[in-house]
């Protein structure tokens, strides 16, 4: 377990800042100029194998599947079902997102990640908290420290009065701006959740109706250039605990899959959403489904943006696979139900995400239930 250990944070000359509950916070974006990078932000070699190779993975077209042509929509289908059993992800075009409020708010995230650190600071992410500003996520880790920055929001509140309440009147055009992005991720969620559930062969709406109310977390995200690109990584290697997880990248490379035994660039396509299956579909799916390994990589000479909107169920509706697909596998379990409230404790204060998060929350579920039934 490494959560944060500020006297582990503390050797001068680094840029620091600490936050209010006293916790150091590394600012990387200033870090790009120095001749080499902090020992926290170095990672294991296992971790850091280099890749050239890109993955073949397919480009859905969701345009025929929109309209409701019958032959389209089997295209959809089909390629969907292929990419999520062997990789777990694959990109979709022509999902209903206009690209110029995709454009609006990778420019909002370049402007916010080129304000100062002390302006950035007013949004810092408090400690147990999923909204605010962090850097490099020292608030809560020592070591394995991401080259990265983001700013992240929940659907539990208005991104125009958190920016607005945090950073001054003058951010809520941005908030605004985040929040008609995140209304338009949410349709796209639910369509793809409709491709999925047709794909699993247990109807058009029963992953619909299950996502109805979902909750989300969008977060931007900013991997400065790195002066030792080789020795670090920009996110770690690990499967995202969601549903699924919807990206928006610009045309820096920085995505990459580990499949068939390594590691493999996923090339940005325009106007694209890479379209990426988490642990808790992978729940849903009993196991059909491939929650995919991934990571993010940086490089020496160019900054990166991302959006990442992670699609989750309400807290305290329970995740079991459709009882249709259940009886396919004869009535066989390979997970527990769960909640999605009980996965967020369970990351947020047991277990640094990885590539093994989902049997590692199991085997916490089965042992809590064990504690709690034994006289």
């Amino acid at each position: 377990m490494d959560f944060i250990s500020t006297s582990l944070l503390s050797s001068p000359p680094l840029p620091t800042k600490e936050d209010n509950n006293g916790n150091v916070l590394f600012d990387p974006c200033t870090l790009g100029n120095a001749a080499k990078i902090p020992a926290q932000f170095i990672w294991p070699e296992d971790d850091r194998v280099p890749s050239d190779e890109y993955l073949d993975a397919p480009v859905v077209d969701l345009g025929p599947f929109l309209s409701g042509d019958a032959a389209g929509v089997c295209r959809a289908v089909e390629a969907a079902r292929e990419a999520c059993i062997e990789y777990g992800l694959f990109q979709v075009v022509n999902h209903g997102v206009d690209p110029a409020l995709s454009r609006g708010a990778l420019t909002c995230v370049e402007e916010f990640f080129g304000l100062p650190l002390e302006e950035r600071m007013r949004a810092h992410q408090r400690t147990g908290s999923l909204w605010g500003y962090s850097g490099a996520h020292a608030e809560r880790f020592a070591d394995k420290l991401p080259w990265k920055a983001c700013l992240s929001f929940g659907s539990d509140g208005s991104i125009v009065d958190f920016l607005g309440s945090t950073m001054g009147k003058g951010f809520e055009p941005m908030g605004a701006v985040y929040e008609r992005y995140c209304e338009a991720m949410k349709e796209a969620a639910l369509t793809i959740m409709e491709l999925l559930g047709i794909s699993l062969r247990v109807g058009r709406d029963y992953f619909k109706e299950f996502f109805e109310d979902m909750g989300y977390i969008m977060r931007c995200n900013y991997y400065p250039r790195c002066p030792e690109p080789e020795l670090t990584q920009g996110t770690g290697p690990h499967c995202d605990p969601v549903a699924v997880t919807l990206l928006q990248q610009e045309e820096v490379e920085g995505l990459q899959v580990f499949t068939k035994g390594s590691w493999k660039v996923v090339r940005p396509v325009p106007h694209a959403l890479v379209v990426n299956i988490g642990d808790t579909f992978m729940a849903l799916s009993n196991g059909m489904y491939k929650s995919c390994l991934h990571r993010a990589v940086v490089n020496r000479h160019d900054d990166r943006r991302s959006l990442t909107f992670f699609v989750c169920p309400r807290g305290d509706k329970v995740v079991r696979p459709p009882e249709e697909l259940l009886a396919r596998d004869g009535g066989w379990r390979n997970y527990p139900d769960f909640t999605w409230s009980e996965m967020v404790e369970f990351t947020q204060r047991r277990h640094r995400v990885n590539g093994v998060t989902l049997p590692c929350f199991f085997e916490h579920l089965l042992s809590t239930s064990s504690d709690q039934t034994t006289p």
